[in-house]
């Protein structure tokens, strides 16, 4: 398992719990985004990406992404963990199998750390932050970017997702990043 933060930003951890964690699921790379608000502001904590080993077996790389995660939610005990939810069932089966037990790791990973879960769409994500559902991955990372007051979108396009996925959720629900209704 190898854990980089490539686009962390400037702020710095305060022992608070973090209001989310954005979550783009995968089994070679799972991005993710710890972020808050604070005086109505979005601020990034931390972002990166956790890898598991290539060559390995499914359950050693299913364990990797789970443990790699549960590093970053023992670190910043966020209140809730918000998930793109992945759709590719009919176009590939098998990768949608194989992402499923990387969800699952990470649904286990996220209660274990007593963390809500929400889960959103690509369309949603990409509608609430762009106005269009069908925005590309580029178009995203530009929006994260403004968002946050990057100097450039967040690199990899795991990380720009999963800062998608957080500022989504943040932006759903405006009390302390917690779900406001059903």
């Amino acid at each position: 398992m190898t854990r980089s933060r490539p686009d962390s930003s400037d702020a710095q951890h305060d022992g608070e719990r973090a209001h989310v964690v954005g979550i783009d699921p995968g089994l070679n790379r799972t991005g993710y985004a710890v972020m808050s608000r604070c005086d109505g502001k979005l601020v990034l904590h931390e972002a990166g990406v956790v890898r598991s080993t290539s060559g390995g077996s499914l359950a050693e790389r299913v364990a990797e992404i789970g443990s790699g995660l549960a590093e970053v939610l023992t670190e910043y005990r966020p209140q809730v963990l918000a998930i793109e939810q992945v759709f590719s069932l009919t176009r590939n089966p098998k990768s949608a199998l194989l992402m499923a037990h990387a969800r699952g790791a990470i649904l286990m990973t996220a209660v274990g750390c007593g963390a809500e879960v929400m889960h959103y769409t690509p369309t949603q994500i990409k509608k609430l932050l762009t106005g269009s559902g069908k925005a590309d991955k580029d178009q995203v990372g530009r929006v994260v970017q403004a968002e946050l007051g990057l100097d450039a979108p967040p690199s990899p396009h795991d990380v720009s997702d999963a800062c998608a996925v957080a500022i989504c959720h943040l932006h759903s629900h405006q009390d302390s990043g917690r779900r406001l209704s059903a």
